[in-house]
């Protein structure tokens, strides 16, 4: 798919005006850091704290982070709580589905990737009858499934680590559900214990640029706010990247709705209907807050420019060959910097920054929708 083609590709270098950068400075940025910045252009202050002056940061080019599902679900690590027997691991294994096949989701388009599902409450018989009775014979190899896996202090991370060296592929990691994996010690329900839980599994997520789902269960107390039903401290919502919330008004309703909240996407709420004879969930609304996004002049005057051939030159050219507007070649660089993401899956433009001997260069590649 186009997505991967950029992750493979797309180098997280800088970019900004056209002279020459001292050895030092084209290191490239460490995995496990994943800071985003040249080792030259920070500085430490002792400890983890190290800075990085605002000029330099907006010389960066960072990968970009696109959705798993579009609108629904990113990158990062999410806690998804609903009452016990409400249908979430019918939903877990039909979004795992989807993703593993890269089919549409509710009409969100769906990037297709490795799946991991650690279904720890249930046994493979189970597994078996519930997916052949979701999806037939309409099997994927790109789904793996576990009923057995470490907590967090016996082994959790250094399995996924395993399991991401050999499915480097891999998009999402569910984990269903939270209470199978997390240490049982008589401050388990403390703030500090509930956001390291979630903090370690974010960590992860962020550093190989996947998405984790967590399923949880609601606490019995009624809340205005939904994600105040979160069972546990708020420990476990504040560490994490968003939350969904499934309820019904009744047990016996085929009718619920799912509220969603996150840090890439607006607040919606959506009903869905649990279809008893397939066992999946079927959208029938939404609501929520709609924001029309305005097209960028600068990235569709790239993009208009590079369709009829692709780029690679310096800064300077690029700005001499695209009326932006902008006064400056380090100004059109930092705008593009800022909207990888943005440049590449709304407007199919392949955004790459080199540096040679004699400065930097910037490559763009059209590429249509289908690519």
């Amino acid at each position: 798919m186009k997505d991967d083609r950029m992750k493979e590709t797309a180098p997280v270098s800088s970019v900004g005006a056209d002279e020459e950068q001292s050895p030092k400075n084209i290191a490239d940025v460490s995995v496990t850091d994943r800071s985003g910045y040249d080792n030259g252009n920070f500085c430490s202050h002792g400890g983890q704290i190290k800075t990085v002056t605002m000029n330099s940061l907006l010389d960066q080019t960072f990968e970009p982070r696109p959705p798993v599902i579009d609108t629904l679900l990113y990158c990062g690590t999410y806690i998804f709580v609903g009452p016990p027997k409400i249908g979430k691991s019918f939903l877990m294994a039909q979004i795992a589905w989807h993703v593993a096949n890269g089919i549409p989701l509710w009409d969100c388009p769906v990037r297709k990737g490795e799946v991991l599902y650690l279904a720890l409450e249930d046994d493979y018989a189970r597994l078996q009858g519930r997916l052949s009775r979701m999806f037939g014979e309409e099997g994927t190899d790109n789904l793996l499934l576990s009923i057995r896996a470490g907590t967090l202090t016996g082994g959790l991370m250094t399995e996924l680590e395993q399991f991401m060296r050999e499915h480097p592929n891999t998009r999402l990691i569910i984990v269903d559900t939270l209470q199978k994996i997390r240490e049982t010690s008589g401050e388990q329900f403390s703030y500090g214990s509930d956001y390291e839980v979630m903090s370690k599994l974010k960590e992860f997520s962020d550093r190989h640029r996947i998405c984790i789902l967590v399923v949880h269960h609601t606490r019995k107390m009624d809340a205005k706010d939904s994600f105040e039903m979160i069972s546990g401290t708020n420990g476990i919502f504040g560490a994490a990247d968003g939350a969904f919330v499934l309820q019904k008004k009744r047990r016996t309703d085929a009718e619920a709705v799912l509220e969603i909240t996150g840090r890439d996407q607006p607040d919606a709420k959506l009903t869905i209907e649990f279809d008893l004879e397939r066992c999946i969930w079927k959208f029938k609304e939404k609501e929520g807050l709609v924001i029309k996004k305005m097209p960028d002049p600068i990235l569709k005057a790239v993009q208009e420019f590079v369709k009829e051939q692709a780029f690679y030159d310096t800064p300077s050219v690029l700005f001499s060959k695209i009326d932006t507007g902008l006064k400056q070649p380090n100004a059109l660089t930092r705008h593009l910097n800022a909207r990888v993401s943005e440049l590449f899956h709304e407007y199919h433009v392949l955004y790459q920054t080199d540096r040679i001997h004699d400065g930097r260069r910037i490559r763009l590649e059209y590429m249509n929708e289908e690519a």
